[in-house]
């Protein structure tokens, strides 16, 4: 068993879009973990028209001081194209996504058909929880999408949990919860990161 002190997540800012009059900050996150360096969703490179009205401003990875070579494992929360579209930086990477996710990203007009199968991108599809490393797994989180998943890091206290989407913003874990928060409210975390929130949630104290 790994260290849990020596597991570190790193927010990444790679986008921001238009969304209800206001910027909504992209972030993806990086976990180091002493087994090897995690890579959780990877924002957008380009533009495309689907994402057009919410007029994405790019910081993509590949443009910033990035280490795209040191990552081993890509993880995606979802397929959506701000959580997918730089997912060809990684090509022949392990990129891990659940089956579900998948299936549904090759099949409904709402996914981004060329950023999910684009070349190169070596998916391997999950069903349900898997241990992705000791001390990381990946548990089902469906809501936001029927395949979505989060990423829990064990810190030896509370865990640590990347959200991907699970909530857009800190205020809807205050309203009636998704399969996927009431697992993740389960889960009793120190907090949560999210996609789309500048710092991460944690929950209210007694």
């Amino acid at each position: 068993m790994s260290d849990p002190a020596s597991i570190t997540v790193t927010p990444v800012f790679v986008a921001d879009l238009h969304v209800e009059g206001e910027r909504m900050p992209v972030y993806v996150h990086v976990i180091d973990h002493p087994h090897g360096r995690v890579l959780v969703d990877t924002g957008m490179t380009e533009l495309h028209p689907a994402a057009g009205d919410l007029d994405p401003r790019l910081r993509p990875l590949d443009e910033q001081d990035f280490d795209l070579a040191g990552i081993d494992i890509v993880v995606n929360t979802h397929l959506h194209g701000d959580h997918c579209g730089g997912n060809h930086l990684f090509a022949g990477k392990p990129t891990y996504v659940q089956r579900r996710e998948l299936d549904d990203a090759r099949s409904q007009d709402v996914y981004i058909r060329e950023w999910v199968d684009a070349p190169g991108v070596r998916y391997v599809p999950v069903d349900g929880e898997l241990e992705l490393l000791p001390g990381l797994r990946l548990v089902p989180a469906p809501g936001h999408t029927r395949g979505s998943q989060v990423v829990v890091v064990e810190t030896g206290g509370r865990p640590v949990v990347i959200g991907g989407d699970v909530a857009v913003w800190h205020g809807e874990f205050d309203e009636p919860p998704t399969e996927g928060r009431q697992r993740v409210l389960e889960l009793d975390p120190e907090l949560v990161w999210l996609a789309h929130e500048h710092e991460p949630w944690r929950p209210r104290t007694a």
